[in-house]
Order: C-alpha cells, then structure tokens, then sequence
C-alpha cells in the first residue's frame, strides 16, 4: 500500500494515456472538471462501522477505511462515516470504439462502442497499458463532467449500439456503469462492461440486470501470479465467471500470454479444461499477444508460435471459439464454424471483411452460434 500510494504521490498532473486523449465531439459535449471533489455521490456497496468507519464491500478487497482516508482504488473516500464515490458522472476519457476493440467477437460485429472510462482501479499489472489512468486519484488528472443521461444520448445520437465501460476497471465506478446502463437501456443501446472480474458477487449480480455483456480478462491460472503481478487474487475471479454463466450474460475471456510467467502448457491446459467444465464449450476466448510497458519491459512481445500453440491446446481442450489478437491478419482473428469448419467471420484487425452468419446460424449447414448478433 505504501510503495502503491508513493507512486500515485509522485505521479501528479499527468497526461491522459496514450490514444487515449477525448475526442473533439466528446469534449464539445462535456464540461471539464478538474477537481473530483465536486460531485460526491454516496457508494451502495460498503457497510458502517464503529468510530465513523466503513468497510467497503465492493469488491474482494473489502477495505475498513477510517474517516477521510480512501480504499485502495483511490476514488472512493469515507467522509464522516458515509462512503463516497468521487468519480460518478466524471469520465476522463471517451472515444468511439469498434466493438471488435473491447475484444468482443460475438456481440454485435461490426457495431461502435461509446467507450468511457473514469481514473482508478482496484488492482496494479505490473504489464497495464492504461495505467496513466488506471493507477491515479481523480485530482490529478482533467475530467469530464457527463451524467449519464448526456453518455447515453451522445451514444445513440452517434448510433453507437452500445456503451462500453472500459480502458481501466469498471468495478471501482460501479454506480456509474449501473446507471449509464439504465439511461442506455431507455434508449435501446446496450452496455458491456470491460472487467477484471475481481468483484464481490452482491455488486455483479446487481449489474447483470442492466449489462447485455461482459468481457473478463483472466489473468493467470495460479494464484501466483496474480499475487505478484497483479496484486490481486484468483479465485474470486474464477467466482465472477461461473456467476456469469448463471446469470447468462454473454461472456467473452482474454487472456493476455506473457512470456515465462503464464505460458506454461500444463497450466493453459488446465485453464482450458475449467473453462469447459465450469462455463461451457462456446465460451469464446481470446489469446492475445504482450507487449513490453509499464513495469514489465524486460521481456520480449509474445512469439506467436507460443500463441498458436496456446490456441491448439484450447481447441484439443474442447472450446470451440479461440482467437489470436493483437496479431493483424492471423487465421486466428476469424470466427468458424464449430460443426462445418466453414469460415463465418472474416477480420482483419478491427474490420469485418466477411460475415457469413444468418441470423444466428452457419450459412453453410445451419448450426446455432452462440453469441448476439443484432
């Protein structure tokens, strides 16, 4: 916590992240704000305590916080006993996305995402490629002052077909995701959530009544590796996942393969067999490509043997949609057909070259394939 709050100290003021400035039409609709301390929104998921203390049960950190002291993410301050979010309503960044970028392969192809994004999160990659926002308190960044009735206007208004609440962790500005979902859902655009996962079940459960999909980076297979990497925990994610499945929110799982820390085959093939046992074969999962940044520039980006390997071993497994990213014009960026091997979905990047689904069936011999498509 100490190293964790000495860095956020000596990181003040600085820049949004890279690609990831606002663009011209959101910043022409919103106000900026450049203090968090403006709107103050009381948290729905914490508990009070004795001597004006509260514990937050967000998500599995559940921190005790004392009076005017803040839980790990940064954006959520005790203030006399009452827990408070300090970033509802203030993105600091928002762009239109294809939905293709979140990754999601199955949902919608070839539709925009409003994407938003407030400062903060409540776990530090040592790999993050966002973390000029991730891993900052709201004052020390500009923010945007846009209620979610103005987020879900301009994204309709920009046939946008969906929200997507992503760049860092949508957990710790829960209450705003939740109620952008609902404003979106007044005007028939969709929300998906762009996670980690790492949330008690209270708040996810609350979330999936108002969320069309969600995308779960899963990390590791070992709790090592989230402890040293990640700062964060397993299990609990793992949790998030099958309650997914039994709420029956469209899932999509990346997995980012870095090398020498969560590429080993009998741990993939492990990760592999759980996800068919506990989720499902048609799970699609997403094998991307590292790059060195952040506090992880020792290694080399991910051969792409290694990812190619990693899909065979998740194809022997039994899941029937997995993909190469982060590896422009790969055979494993397309979508086919589990029963006819028919292509079905050609990509290139983040274009859609070739769609051979009718209405949710191989054009070819008429199998089901699961995801939403309209």
């Amino acid at each position: 916590m100490k190293s964790r709050r000495r860095f956020i100290k000596n990181t003040s003021m600085i820049c949004l992240g890279a690609g990831l400035v606002p663009n011209e039409l959101f910043v022409s609709s919103a106000s900026a704000a450049t203090g968090a301390g403006e709107l103050l929104t009381e948290a729905r998921y914490y508990d009070k305590l004795a001597h004006r203390k509260i514990k937050c049960v967000l998500c599995p950190r559940e921190c005790v916080i004392d009076d005017l002291e803040r839980g790990y993410c940064g954006v959520r301050e005790n203030r006399g006993g009452t827990y408070y979010t300090l970033v509802h309503s203030r993105p600091c960044t928002a762009h239109i996305d294809p939905i293709e970028k979140k990754p999601l392969f199955h949902f919608m192809p070839a539709s925009m995402a409003f994407s938003i994004a407030t400062v903060g999160c409540n776990v530090e990659c040592k790999f993050c490629q966002n973390w000029q926002i991730s891993q900052v308190r709201p004052e020390q960044i500009r923010n945007y002052d846009m209620p979610p009735e103005v987020i879900a206007e301009y994204a309709k208004e920009k046939k946008c077909k969906s929200i997507a609440y992503t760049y860092t962790e949508p957990v710790i500005f829960t209450e705003y995701m939740y109620d952008c979902a609902v404003a979106g859902n007044e005007r028939d655009v969709a929300s998906v959530m762009i996670s980690n996962g790492y949330i008690n079940p209270k708040p996810m459960k609350d979330l999936s009544k108002v969320l069309r999909a969600v995308k779960i980076d899963l990390k590791a297979f070992t709790e090592k590796f989230y402890r040293n990497l990640v700062a964060g925990e397993l299990k609990p994610v793992l949790d998030t996942l099958v309650l997914l499945r039994e709420m029956d929110i469209w899932t999509e799982i990346v997995y980012l393969v870095i090398p020498s820390h969560n590429d080993d085959p009998n741990e993939l093939k492990q990760m592999c067999q759980w996800i068919v046992s506990e989720l499902g074969a048609d799970v699609p999962v997403h094998f991307t490509r590292f790059y060195p940044q952040y506090r992880l520039k020792n290694l080399p980006p991910t051969p792409i043997s290694t990812l190619e390997s990693t899909r065979k071993i998740a194809q022997d497994a039994g899941i029937n949609f997995c993909y190469i990213g982060n590896v422009p014009q790969h055979g494993g960026e397309n979508t086919y057909c589990p029963s006819c091997n028919k292509m079905l979905i050609k990509r290139r990047g983040y274009i859609i070259l070739e769609n051979n689904i009718t209405g949710n069936r191989c054009a070819n011999c008429q199998q089901e394939i699961p995801g939403i498509w309209s």
